[in-house]
This record gives structure tokens, C-alpha cells and sequence, in this order.
């Protein structure tokens, strides 16, 4: 019997216990080869070798040297990332900071699904823009960061690392700057046994063969003579695939729409640029000298002659026939890995479902060597060998979540739609023969009924689990094991919460195809969508997202706690948690959820007592449950382009008290890229409007006290280029405008204002750089709110981005500030009258600011709204 598979009930837990391994948990459908693409991984198949690209962010990353180097050069393909992304701006939707760094870890597994690399992370938290290499490593923890970057090479073997950045001021961003830095480090390290020697209970000493920084025009002098850099063509096309790799990085690259980056395709000759840094180096090709056949590997000949033999006879149009030769093929893999109880290592988790791997393979060299090829080779086998016989199989559930220890009811389908040779596919046991019977192309489905393990983990993004630094994730132990909280490490995302693994037997060898469980639920217009089957506690508490509670008297506020439960029958208390000096009426309030995802809102009463201390402190909502306390609520992460994701947020939020006097009563809000700042004005009492750009006429404003324009709003709405003239008429009447920061290209219009300005990258990072007041008694830093050093206090991130570099005279800055060893910085706000009315641009990150519960944002935003407005008698 040459061939079969047994189905078997597993939970990801036993898997990982037997193998070793770590399965993402893949939401999108199960990948559908053509015959084109198989052909093209039988090529594959036959090349062995490993390339890394090192960089610090998603979309640092050369999208179109990646699908070259993964369909063109048919190369194990890696990309390093040394951040999440966390820091950036969102032009997409409101989230920032760690949700912003789950939306963009999930861009950058869409893009790798395009562009056929992988994808991996370190540690490191991106805390924003940093302007020197020096202050990044120092926020950054250096050597952590090392070891983790250190670990993914020790993994993935590369033979060459190209870094996207050289390691100076030519880099720009300090965490471009240090991801070089790094990249020349871990080079060095990866190799020797007493660098990070703790890995190597599980991996071994690798030395990739060179480093080459992946230079261009943007990094070089105008007119620089580029004929000393090695160079290749990127720009190929691959008739295969029908598309050019500039096509297929276009794809790739426009999946990073948080940022803005959709792309056009490119066609014909695109030359990349490498300069060497380290290593051997090469003369005319950055892998010469280094054999990617089956030929490196000990006892590997073999199975290059038979890849061989199965392309020759491989038929486009009927694909099955390559299923016995490439049985023979996984055969022969397999035999590559050898076992020793005595004198052994367990191998780095491995990234295939081969059982055999990841387990004890000889400390040898090219033992480690054949053992890593035979595992990243034996999964492409098994995929090609699915995909030839046509044979489609998932596991999925029609409930998007569930509690630990409850169980689940999964619909498990195989579909084989192109019949076997006889003789070649045979299936092991009696119930799958039952399962499978009938005329081939059947479809045959079987509900399951499974159990999540009592002790597995909720699926809270893994790094996202502890508190980190704000340079550094924190990884925490796994199911209390701290050896496997280290294999988490430099994983994209957390592992599958449960499989139902295939065995496939070959000559009483066994191979799991662990297949993922998904929900999968039809959309009216989307249609069919599968997202990560979500483990949630037994009952979840939320309060409204990126809302700080502000006060400005002892006048109480609601604040409503939405419970959720996750499974039926939830009862317990439900209380606020606040500091000295704050009361919350009642006190605790029962509960009784009869039916799981049964929701019940419960209205608290807050208010800061006369004792009250100014400034800002956190409340946190907590439920109790049969003794046991529950204080994290849910979120989900909806877009088109990215599997649907689930977050559980702390419940807590910030509490303000302050001393505030603001002017006018009614502003309306016009939304940009997406921010919490009309939540934000709403607590301080303003009543806010939230405008579309077809409300914007000089009449219809007249009815606000000042109009607001959210982030990036003329860089993400286009019809401002014809409403402008009438938001110069609102100011000119009497009105007053102010304009949140923009950046400084892909501008709508040229003018954003009733005069020019440049708007420039100019920023100020650090987040309590000294505010001098230019003009200390302008009305805007005076009245309503007296401001003072003090408001500039407590912020988070940055202090302000993209400032005007240049500006009319009719503008007046009104305070400067700068990052040590810059020259001062004056145009944080830009104040003009226009008419009888007034406009503002401020590059201040009041966005990041308020939602933070910072008081000072507070005080500078009311005196915004209320600038040019007499007191109320």
C-alpha cells in the first residue's frame, strides 16, 4: 500500500508535543494549485538554497526582489522584520499602536501569500520615529533584539542576509538605520557557539556565506557611477505564473494599505543594486560559489535525479500521474534524517507538518543540514503531492469562538477531484474508506466533535499577552512551559488553536498534514470568508475603546460596561476599580448571561470626589466569576484585505481631572485618516458633528463654533480639492478652522490654508522635549486655559510631526521645540486670521494624545476650538 491517508482527531496541543511545531493560524481559504503552479514547485523542489532579506518595518521590505528571489531563483525566501509596525499612522481606520502592529503583521502575511517569501519578527516594539541608530538600540534591548534576529537565521539557514538599509544617516529613520547594524551583527554571531549558546538546545551554529546591503538610486549621489555594485535583473517575467515579478510585487506591496501603499505594476528590466558588507564576496551573482542542488545535501544526489525525472514526466493536464513519483521522492527525503538517542539535539521547531521532524537528528553538521532540507523539502513534497491528486480538505466550524476546555463542532470535507491511478492512493481505515466511497469526484463531509484543551491560551495576539517595555514585546510563557514560550519567537502569529491532522503513510512511514480549524461563514457580498476560530474567556468585559473619562468638576459621568459571555450559563459581579478619591455608583452589580454571546450593558455613575488628585489615573472593570476575575474585553479587526482578527483589550482606561474652561458649545468634525478625537472632545463637553465633505458649504458651517480636520484629511479625501474654497468662506465669515497634521505628499491640493506653507517630515520625537512659548502672551496659549510647560507633560510617542518647513508671513508660530541636537522647530502651530475669522495647523500628535488621557492635549485643543471667541457673560 504505497499511498493513504488516515484522518484522526487531534488537538493542536498533541501535535505540538509530537512534533515540535508551531502551525499558524491561517484564516484564508486552502490554497488551490494550478497546473502552471505545481509545475513551477517541482521546480522548486530541486533548488536548495535560502536567502534573508533584513529590515525594521512592514513595507521596508523589496517587495519585486522577493517574488524574484522566490519564483525566479526558486529560493527558500525570508523576510526579517525586525518590528510590527506598531508606531506608524493608520490611513485605513482608527486603530494605532498594538492593534495598528496586529493589522500590519496581517498586511505582511497577505503580501507574502502574493509573493511566495516568508515571514518573520523579532521582539523589538516599533515606539515611532527615532532619528538616530543610538536611540533606537538604546530603547530597543540591543542584545535581545540580536538574539532574536540570531534565532530566525539559526532557523532558516540562509545562505546569503541582504539588508534593505545601510547602517548610517543615509538610512533615514534610526530603526532602518539599526536593523543594518544588527543584520552585521547576527551575521557574525549566528556562527559561533558562544554567541546566545542557549539556542542551541534546539538549533545550530549557522554562517550564512555573505551580506550584501540591497542599495539604489534613493541611497547613492546623484550621478554616482553604480557599475562597482553587483547588480541583477529583477524584472523578469515568469510565463508560469503569466506575470512579471515587478507585477507580482505590485500585488504583494499594495496589500500594506494602512499605509498607503498601493502600487503599480512595473514591467520589463528592473536592476537591484548590492553592495558588499561581509562574508565571501561574489564577483558576477550574489549566490556564486554555493551549490544550490540536491548535491550539498549528504546522500541528496539521488533525489535531484528523481525530481528530475518527475518534471520530465510531469502532465499539465493531468497532474495526477506525478503522485507515485513524487511519493518515491518524500520516500527518499525522508530517509535523509537520521536518529541518535544518545548523541542528539531537538532541531528548531520546524515549519512543516513532517512528524519525523523537529524531533532528535545527530549534532553533526551535515546531519543538521540534511535534517533541515528534509523538513522544509518533505512539506513542499507533500504539498505537490496534495495538490496532483487534487485531493481538497478542510476543517472548519460554524462558531467563531470558544471557551477552553468546551466543545467544538467541526465539518470536516475531502473532496478528491481528479481520479488516482489505481493501485497509487489507497485510504488507511475502514472509516475513512466509508468517508471516501463512491465515485471520485464526490464530496464527502463528516461533523466532528472536538475539545479545546482546559489549559489552552486565549487567542490574544502571543506577543501581546504580558506588558512589554516600549521598546521591547514581552513573550510569555506557553501553557506554563517557558521552553516553548521561546519557540514563539520571531513567529508571525500565534499557532492554530485546534487541527485535526492527516496522516499520510508511505511504505509505514507517517507524515501529519495538520489542517487547521476555521470559521467559515458566507458574506451576502463578500461571499465566502474563513477567519481564525477565536479561543475567548468564559465572559468578557469592555468598555468603549480609546476613550479617556475626563473631568473638569465633580459632575458625574456614565461609564458603560458591555459584558459579553462566551459560553452559556455565565453569572457573577461586575465592579469598577478606581483610585482614591473617585467614586463609582454601585458599587458592584450581578450579572446573568443565559446564552452564549448573550451581551448585557451596566451604566456606572463616576465621579472624582473633592479630594480627588489632578491629573491622570486608570479605572479597570472587573468581573467575577465563580472566584475567578476577569478584566479583558474583546475586539475584532475587520478589512477586506486581511483575515478577520481578535484581540482581548485590557479593560481599563485613563481617568483625567483637570482644570478647563472652553468656549463654544458646537463643533463639527470632518475625518481624515481615522482618530478617537471626536470621542475625545465629547467627554470635555463639546457637542460634535461628524461631517462628510459634501457638508462642507460655507452656510451649513455657520452653525459651528469651530470646524475640525481630522489626520491626514488632505491626503486621504480627495474632494477637498473643490470644498476648499467654501471652508476659506466658513473662515473668512467668522469662522474658525483647525487643521490636524498632513503629510507631506500625496497632498489633494497645493495650499491647505488661506496662505502657503511646506509641509515637511520635520517632527519631534521625543516625547517631552522642552516647549519654548514663542509668544508668551498670544491669546491662544493664554485664553480660555492658561498653558504652560506643564501641558506639554506625560505624552506618549511624539511630541509632533510633519511641521511646515516654510510659511507666509501671515502666519504666527506660537512655540518651538526640538530633539536634542536639532536647531529649534517653530512651526508645531501655525496661527492666522483670515477675515473676521481664524485657522490653525498643528503638527502636535493630538491624536495619540487624547485618547492617552493626556491633560495637557486637552487644554491645547479647547484653546483651539475656543481661539477668537469672547467669554460668555
Amino acid at each position: 500500500m504505497p499511498f493513504s491517508f488516515r484522518a484522526t482527531a487531534r488537538l493542536c496541543l498533541a501535535l505540538l508535543l509530537t512534533s515540535c511545531f508551531l502551525l499558524p493560524a491561517k484564516a484564508q481559504a486552502p490554497k488551490i494549485y494550478s497546473s502552471s503552479e505545481i509545475l513551477l514547485g517541482l521546480k522548486k523542489l530541486n533548488v536548495v538554497g535560502s536567502v534573508m532579506y533584513i529590515a525594521a518595518h512592514p513595507d521596508d521590505e523589496n517587495t519585486r526582489l522577493l517574488a524574484y528571489l522566490a519564483n525566479g531563483r526558486l529560493l527558500e525566501t525570508s523576510y526579517l522584520s525586525c518590528t510590527r509596525g506598531d508606531g506608524g499612522q493608520n490611513l485605513i481606520g482608527p486603530e494605532l499602536r498594538e492593534q495598528l502592529g496586529v493589522i500590519r503583521t496581517q498586511e505582511l502575511l497577505a503580501a507574502r501569500r502574493i509573493d511566495g517569501a516568508h515571514q518573520y519578527f523579532t521582539r523589538a516594539n516599533d515606539f515611532g520615529f527615532s532619528k538616530t541608530s543610538e536611540e533606537t538600540l538604546r530603547i530597543w534591548d540591543h542584545e535581545q533584539v540580536l538574539s532574536d534576529m540570531v534565532w530566525v537565521i539559526r532557523q532558516r539557514r540562509p545562505d546569503i542576509l541582504i539588508t534593505r538599509f545601510p547602517p548610517d544617516p543615509r538610512a533615514g529613520h534610526g530603526h532602518h538605520q539599526a536593523s543594518a547594524i544588527l543584520a552585521a551583527e547576527a551575521f557574525d554571531a549566528a556562527g559561533d557557539p558562544k554567541r546566545f549558546p542557549e539556542q542551541l538546545k534546539y538549533v545550530q551554529v549557522w554562517q550564512p556565506k555573505r551580506l550584501y546591503w540591497n542599495t539604489g538610486s534613493f541611497f547613492v549621489k546623484p550621478g554616482e557611477n553604480m557599475d562597482a555594485y553587483l547588480k541583477l535583473d529583477a524584472g523578469g517575467y515568469n510565463a508560469l505564473l503569466g506575470q512579471s515579478y515587478g507585477e507580482i510585487a505590485a500585488r504583494s506591496r499594495s496589500q500594506h494599505r494602512s499605509q498607503g501603499f498601493g502600487s503599480a505594476a512595473q514591467r520589463g528590466e528592473a536592476i537591484e543594486y548590492f553592495q558588499f558588507v561581509k562574508g565571501t564576496p561574489a564577483k558576477t551573482d550574489l549566490f556564486e560559489g554555493i551549490d544550490q542542488t540536491w548535491n550539498r545535501v549528504p546522500g541528496g544526489a539521488a533525489i535531484g535525479k528523481m525530481v528530475d525525472e518527475v518534471i520530465r514526466k510531469y502532465d499539465a493536464a493531468n497532474p495526477s500521474t506525478s503522485v507515485a513519483g513524487l511519493t518515491s521522492v518524500l520516500n527518499a527525503i525522508v530517509s535523509l534524517q537520521s536518529y541518535s538517542s544518545a548523541n542528539s539535539v531537538t532541531v528548531y521547531p520546524p515549519l512543516t507538518g513532517v512528524s519525523n521532524s523537529g524531533v532528535k537528528v545527530k549534532k553533526a553538521a551535515e546531519s543538521m543540514d540534511a535534517a533541515y532540507w528534509a523538513d522544509m523539502k518533505g512539506q513542499e513534497a507533500l504539498q505537490l503531492i496534495q495538490a496532483c491528486s487534487g485531493v481538497y480538505i478542510e476543517a472548519t466550524t460554524s462558531e467563531p469562538t470558544a471557551v477552553a476546555g468546551s466543545k467544538v463542532n467541526v465539518t470536516m470535507e475531502i473532496t478528491s477531484r481528479i481520479p488516482i491511478a489505481e493501485g497509487v492512493a489507497d485510504y488507511a481505515t475502514a472509516e475513512m474508506k466509508k468517508l471516501m466511497a463512491g465515485a471520485m469526484p464526490n464530496s464527502s463531509k463528516k461533523q466532528m466533535e472536538l475539545t479545546l484543551p482546559a489549559a489552552v491560551a486565549t487567542s490574544q495576539p502571543y506577543w501581546l499577552r504580558k506588558p512589554g517595555t516600549i521598546g521591547m514585546y514581552k513573550v510569555p510563557t506557553f501553557l506554563n512551559d517557558a521552553e516553548q514560550a521561546k519557540l514563539l519567537i520571531g513567529k508571525p502569529e500565534n499557532e492554530a488553536a485546534l487541527v485535526v491532522p492527516f496522516d499520510i503513510q508511505l511504505h509505514n512511514n507517517y507524515f501529519v498534514v495538520p489542517i487547521p480549524v476555521k470559521y467559515k461563514h458566507t458574506d451576502p457580498v463578500l461571499g465566502e470568508l474563513y477567519q481564525p476560530l477565536a479561543v475567548v474567556p468564559p465572559v468578557m468585559v469592555n468598555i468603549p475603546a480609546a476613550r479617556a473619562y475626563v473631568f473638569a468638576d465633580q459632575q458625574p459621568k456614565p461609564v458603560p460596561v458591555t459584558l459579553r459571555a462566551g459560553q452559556a450559563g455565565v453569572q457573577g459581579q461586575l465592579a469598577l476599580q478606581v483610585p482614591t478619591g473617585w467614586q463609582a455608583e454601585p458599587a458592584t452589580v450581578a450579572f446573568d448571561l443565559k446564552n452564549k454571546d448573550d451581551e448585557q450593558t451596566i451604566n456606572f455613575m463616576l465621579r472624582p470626589l473633592a479630594g480627588a488628585a489632578e491629573g491622570k489615573a486608570e479605572l479597570r472593570a472587573v468581573a467575577t466569576v465563580g472566584g475567578q476575575q476577569y478584566s479583558r474585553g474583546i475586539q475584532t479587526i475587520e478589512y477586506p484585505h486581511i483575515p478577520t482578527q481578535t484581540l482581548f483589550p485590557e479593560a481599563v482606561a485613563p481617568l483625567v481631572k483637570l482644570q478647563l474652561v472652553r468656549r463654544g458649545q458646537n463643533v463639527g468634525y470632518l475625518m481624515g485618516a481615522g482618530d478617537e478625537v471626536p470621542d475625545a472632545l465629547r467627554q470635555i463637553g463639546y457637542n460634535v458633528t461628524l461631517l462628510k465633505p459634501e457638508d462642507i458649504s460655507a452656510a451649513r458651517l455657520k452653525q459651528f463654533d469651530a470646524v475640525l480636520l481630522g489626520v491626514r484629511a488632505y491626503n486621504t479625501i480627495d474632494k477637498l480639492k473643490t470644498v476648499q474654497p467654501e471652508l476659506l468662506k466658513y473662515i473668512e465669515g467668522g469662522g474658525n478652522v483647525v487643521v490636524q497634521y498632513t503629510v507631506n505628499y500625496r497632498v489633494v491640493i497645493p495650499q491647505i490654508g488661506p496662505y502657503p506653507m511646506t509641509l515637511s517630515n520635520d517632527r519631534v520625537t521625543v516625547e517631552d522635549a522642552p516647549v519654548t512659548f514663542l509668544k508668551p502672551q498670544h491669546p491662544l496659549l493664554n485664553s480660555p486655559n492658561k498653558l504652560t510647560e506643564q501641558d506639554f507633560k506625560g505624552w506618549v510617542q511624539e511630541q509632533g510631526l510633519y511641521y511646515p518647513s516654510q510659511w507666509d508671513a501671515h502666519y504666527q508660530p506660537v512655540i518651538s521645540s526640538h530633539d536634542p541636537g536639532e536647531a529649534a522647530k517653530e512651526s508645531a502651530i501655525l496661527v492666522t486670521d483670515y477675515g473676521k475669522g481664524h485657522y490653525i495647523y498643528t503638527g502636535l500628535s493630538l491624536f495619540r494624545e487624547l485618547p492617552a488621557g493626556v491633560p495637557g492635549a486637552y487644554r491645547i485643543i479647547t484653546n483651539m476650538i475656543s481661539y477668537g471667541k469672547e467669554p460668555v457673560q
